[in-house]
């Protein structure tokens, strides 16, 4: 960019609209997977339950990376140093302490601003440990339709080579009545 800041899409959003965002995401996901694929819902459940665990912790991790942000630590607390170089007769000399003071009071107002960004980025964390905690039933559950569903399908598969080994005896049997002559075209 031309003005060397790096382009932040989520600066607008505060922490509600983070919940909000966070949940359609969610729900939006959850409704396209349930379209496109309606008979494994069950798997689109653990899948939703991931993607809503990922997005809040990666906004708990956006909170703490952006914790001097005043959505999450309000300005008007901040601390401000005292210019010491402005007194009178000593203020030229006062300028290396002046630099100081001021390198304090920063520190000391980034240590404000991240303990008040902590308990926001704390909750962003701790709904993504709740969808992780849902998400160990909901990964059983999967777990365990799709071992039935397998089965079914291994049993299907096994009706059909049946089937189709049945099949195979029947024109075995047509070959040889009809190299044989026989005019019987009966199967039994």
């Amino acid at each position: 960019m031309g003005n060397g800041k790096d382009l932040d899409l989520l600066s607008g959003v505060g922490r509600e609209y983070f919940y909000a965002l966070i949940w359609a995401v969610t729900a939006a996901f959850m409704v396209a997977a349930t379209i496109a694929r309606p008979a494994r819902f069950h798997s689109t459940a653990l899948a939703g339950s991931l993607v809503f665990a990922t997005l809040s912790g990666g906004a708990g991790l956006y909170v703490l990376n952006h914790y001097s942000d005043p959505r999450w630590s309000p300005e008007a607390a901040r601390l401000s140093a005292p210019s010491l170089a402005e007194t009178p007769l000593v203020g030229q000399f006062m300028g290396p302490l002046d630099s100081a003071l001021s390198s304090m009071v920063n520190g000391v107002n980034d240590f404000l601003a991240f303990k008040d960004a902590l308990p926001v980025a704390l909750d962003f964390f701790a709904s993504a440990g709740w969808a992780l905690l849902v998400s160990f039933p909901l990964g059983i559950m999967a777990a365990i339709v799709n071992v039935v569903l397998a089965k079914r399908r291994a049993a299907a598969v096994e009706r059909y080579r049946i089937t189709v080994d049945q099949l195979k005896a029947d024109v075995e049997r047509l070959k040889l009545q009809v190299q044989a002559g026989s005019p019987e075209t009966a199967i039994h």
